[in-house]
C-alpha cells in the first residue's frame, strides 16, 4: 500500500541517520574521551576452532543471544530477519512450526546443514528445523557457503549453528505470553543444583501458537539439560533434549496459470478433518575436551537422537467442487541419527595451526504409510472425515552412512596475510527399500586467503576469498515412493571473494561479498503417479552479491542494514510438462527473489525503555520452473517495544505488521502449491530475572 510505502522509505531514512546520530552521541563536547567497548564475536562453525569472524576467509555472521532477546525473536525467521543474504520462510511442509531458509539465492528445506552445540541436528536425513528450541541461546553463527572439510556432505549452501549457553550460567530467567489467535507460552531458564564438581543447566517451555489459517496450529512443549565438568583446560560434558509437537496443518495455496488462484479463499484449509502432523523427539550428546601434549587440545563428541513421526494429512488437486477433489495420505515414520566426531587442534609452528579429524554420521528411517482420495468443498467452509485407512501397503526405507576424515591448516607467514587449505575425504553408503547399496568416495575441500589491507588496533579493512568443492548424497525425504531408486549425488563449486572493515570508534562493521555456485545434480521435487518425489534437476548457477552494515552507537542503540542481489539459473535441465520435454536453462530459479533487503533499529539498555523494529524486503520471484508466473515484490515490519526495571521485562512484538500473505515457499507435496505469508500477529510477554 502507498502508507506501506511512505513507511518503509522513512524507516530506511531512519537507519541510514543512525550512524551519524550515534557518533554525536558517543562523544558529548563536555565528556572526556573513554575508549570504545569492543565485544568480539568468536565462532567455531568454519574451522572447529574458535576464531573472531573477521579472520576467517569466508562469509560468516555472528548473531549474539543479547540481540535475538533485543528483537523478542522466538523462531528462526525472527532471529535470521537482519541477517545478510539469508531469507527464511515460515511454515512449509514440515508444518507451522517448520521454516524453509534461503541461502545465496536457493530455497530448499534440506540444502544447508542445522548445527545445535556442535552436533547435526537433523543428523543423516533433514534439517530437525521443528525440534530447534531457540531459548537460551548465547549465539547463532551463520555461514554462507558450504563446509566442505569441518562438516562435508551433510553441508552444502550454508551453516547455522544454534549454540546456547553452557551449563556454568548461573541467571536464570522465567517469562509468559500471549497473543493473537489463542496464542500463549510459559518458559524457564534455570541453573540447575549438581555436586561433583558439576555446574548444570535447563530450559523448560511449552507453547501454543495459533493463525488465521482455519484449523491451524501448534502445541510444543521442549526440554534442554546440560551439564558441564571443567579441570583447567579440561572439560566434559552432557546434554539431553526433547520435544514433543503437535501440529494442525494449513493448506498451501494452488497456483493457477500466472498466479495464485482466485477461486480458493485466502485461509482455507483443505486438510481432512483431524489432520495431524506429529512429532517426539528426544536425544543426547557426550562430548570430551582434553589439552594433550604441549598446546594440543583434542576434542571428541558423540550423539544420538530418535525421532517419531505421525502424519495424516491432504492436499487439493483439482480446483473444483467434484468428487474426489483431494488426496491425502497417512505416515508413520521412525527416524535413528547417530553422530560422532574427534579431532586434534595442532599447533605445528608459531604460524601454523592444523586441525586433523574424523567423523561418522549414521541415520536409519522407515515409513509405512497409504493414500486416499476424499472430497472437499472448494470454500474451504467445513472440514471432511475421513477413515483413516488402516491396511499400511506402501513404504519408505533408507539407511544412510557418511565417514569422513579431514584435515584443515592456517598458515600467517606475517602479520598481514593468513592462508588456509583443507581436504576432506567422504565415504557415503545408502541403502533404499530393497535396491542395493550405492556407495560414493569423493573428495571435497577447501582455499581461502585473507589480507589485511590496513589495520590500527582493532581498526581495520581486510580482504578475503575461497574457493570450496564439496558433495551431498541426494536428498531422502520419506515420501512414499521414495524406495523407487537412489539420485545422483548433488555436487557444488563456489568462488567467494569480499572486504571485510571494523571501524572501532565509529563503532560500525561492514561486509561485502560477491559469489558464484556451479551446481550439478540439484535435487528438485516433482510428482510421480500423483505421489510427490524428487528428481536430479541438471545443472544450475547461482551467483550475486552480497552487503551488510552494523552500526553501534551509545546508550544502547544500534542499527543494521543488508543487501542482496541473487541471480539464479537453470544452466542445462530438461523437465517434461504436458508430455513435452522442455529445456529450461536460463530461465531464473523458482522461488528464488533476485533482491532482498532488510533494515533495523535496536535500542536495548540493562534498564530503560527498548524496542526494536526490522523492515524485510523481498523482490519479485518466479513461481514455476517454467518462469510463467512472476510473483509480486512485498515487504514486512516487524516492530517491539517494552521496559526493563530490576528484574522484570514487559514487552509487546508485533510481526508482518503490513500484513502481507504473499507466496514464500513451494510445496515439495502438493503439485503447484505455494505456503504463504503468515498474517499479522502481535504477542505481550512478561519475563522476570531471578
Amino acid at each position: 500500500s502507498m502508507l506501506t510505502g511512505k513507511f518503509s522509505v522513512l524507516f530506511v531514512l531512519a537507519v541510514a541517520a543512525v550512524p551519524r546520530l550515534a557518533l554525536a552521541q558517543a562523544k558529548p563536547p563536555a565528556a572526556p574521551p573513554q575508549a570504545p567497548v569492543v565485544r568480539e564475536q568468536v565462532e567455531v562453525v568454519a574451522t572447529k576452532m574458535p576464531e573472531v569472524p573477521h579472520d576467517v576467509a569466508a562469509s560468516i555472521e555472528v548473531i549474539t543471544g543479547d540481540r535475538l532477546r533485543a528483537m523478542g525473536a522466538t523462531s528462526l525467521g525472527d532471529a535470521l530477519s537482519l541477517a545478510a543474504g539469508v531469507a527464511v520462510a515460515p511454515g512449509g511442509d514440515n508444518g507451522p512450526a517448520g521454516s524453509v531458509p534461503e541461502f545465496w539465492g536457493l530455497r530448499e528445506f534440506d540444502a544447508f546443514l542445522l548445527v545445535v552445540d556442535d552436533v547435526p541436528l537433523g543428523g543423516a536425513f533433514n534439517p530437525a528445523l521443528t525440534s530447534l528450541s531457540l531459548r537460551d541461546v548465547e549465539r547463532v553463527e551463520v555461514m554462507r557457503g558450504a563446509a566442505p572439510v569441518t562438516y562435508g556432505a551433510t553441508s552444502f549452501v550454508g551453516v547455522i549453528h544454534v549454540v546456547h549457553k553452557a551449563g556454568t550460567e548461573k541467571a536464570s530467567y522465567a517469562s509468559v505470553s500471549g497473543g493473537a489467535y489463542k496464542t500463549g507460552s510459559g518458559a524457564i531458564d534455570f541453573a540447575v543444583p549438581t555436586g561433583g564438581g558439576w555446574q548444570s543447566r535447563g530450559s523448560i517451555s511449552f507453547d501454543r501458537q495459533g493463525f488465521t489459517d482455519d484449523r491451524t496450529d501448534f502445541r510444543r512443549g521442549q526440554g534442554l539439560f546440560r551439564t558441564v565438568k571443567t579441570n583447567g583446560n579440561n572439560k566434559m560434558y552432557f546434554t539431553a533434549d526433547g520435544t514433543v509437537l503437535n501440529q494442525s496443518p494449513a493448506s498451501p495455496h494452488v497456483r493457477e496459470g500466472g498466479g495464485l488462484s482466485a477461486t480458493t479463499p485466502l485461509d482455507a484449509n483443505y486438510n481432512p478433518a483431524d489432520a495431524r502432523l506429529n512429532d517426539t523427539t528426544f536425544g543426547g550428546a557426550f562430548g570430551i575436551e582434553r589439552q594433550v601434549m604441549t598446546n594440543r587440545t583434542w576434542s571428541f563428541t558423540a550423539s544420538y537422537r530418535h525421532t517419531g513421526t505421525d502424519i495424516f494429512r491432504g492436499f487439493l488437486m483439482d480446483l473444483s467442487n467434484s468428487a474426489n477433489n483431494a488426496a491425502g495420505f497417512t505416515e508413520t515414520i521412525d527416524v535413528n541419527d547417530i553422530y560422532a566426531d574427534t579431532h586434534m587442534v595442532i599447533p605445528a609452528s608459531a604460524q601454523t595451526r592444523i586441525v586433523a579429524g574424523a567423523d561418522y554420521l549414521f541415520g536409519n528411517g522407515e515409513a509405512k504409510g497409504a493414500t486416499f482420495h476424499y472430497t472437499v468443498p472448494l470454500s474451504g467452509a467445513t472440514a471432511t472425515s475421513v477413515t483413516e485407512p488402516t491396511t499400511l501397503d506402501k513404504d519408505a526405507e533408507a539407511r544412510r552412512q557418511f565417514f569422513g576424515a579431514y584435515v584443515l591448516a592456517e598458515f600467517t607467514p606475517n602479520s598481514r596475510v593468513k592462508l588456509s587449505a583443507g581436504g576432506r575425504v567422504n565415504g557415503t553408503t545408502e541403502r533404499r527399500g530393497e535396491s542395493g547399496t550405492v556407495t560414493n568416495t569423493k573428495f571435497s575441500g577447501s582455499l581461502g586467503g585473507l589480507f589485511t589491507l590496513w589495520e590500527q588496533g582493532p581498526d581495520h579493512i581486510k580482504l578475503f576469498a575461497n574457493y570450496r568443492d564439496t558433495f551431498k548424497p541426494a536428498a531422502f525425504d520419506f515420501s512414499l515412493v521414495e524406495n523407487e531408486g537412489i539420485l545422483k549425488p548433488e555436487t557444488a563449486r563456489s568462488f567467494e571473494g569480499g572486504v571485510k572493515m571494523f571501524d572501532v570508534d565509529a563503532r560500525v562493521e561492514f561486509e561485502a561479498s560477491v559469489f558464484r555456485m556451479d551446481f550439478k545434480n540439484l535435487v528438485t521435487a516433482t510428482v510421480v503417479n500423483g505421489l510427490p518425489s524428487m528428481q536430479n534437476a541438471g545443472t544450475t548457477r547461482f551467483q550475486g552479491a552480497e552487503f551488510a552494515v552494523d552500526v553501534r552507537g551509545s546508550h544502547n542503540v544500534s542499527a543494521r542494514a543488508s543487501y542482496s542481489f541473487h541471480d539464479g539459473k537453470f544452466v542445462d535441465f530438461t523437465q517434461q510438462f504436458d508430455g513435452v520435454n522442455t529445456q529450461l536453462g536460463g530461465n531464473r530459479f523458482e522461488m528464488s527473489a533476485r533482491h532482498l533487503f532488510s533494515a533495523g533499529l535496536l535500542v536495548s539498555p540493562q534498564q530503560g525503555f527498548v524496542a526494536s523494529a526490522v523492515l524485510k524486503y523481498t523482490g519479485d520471484r518466479y513461481l514455476n520452473m517454467r518462469n510463467t508466473a512472476l510473483a509480486d515484490p512485498f515487504a514486512t515490519i516487524d516492530a517491539g517495544a517494552g521496559y526493563r526495571k530490576d528484574r522484570i521485562e514487559i514487552r509487546i512484538d508485533g510481526r508482518n505488521l503490513t500484513n502481507r500473505r504473499d507466496a514464500v515457499s513451494e510445496s515439495e507435496l502438493g503439485d503447484a502449491q505455494y505456503y504463504r505469508m503468515t498474517a499479522r500477529r502481535v504477542d505481550l510477554t512478561l519475563g522476570i530475572r531471578f
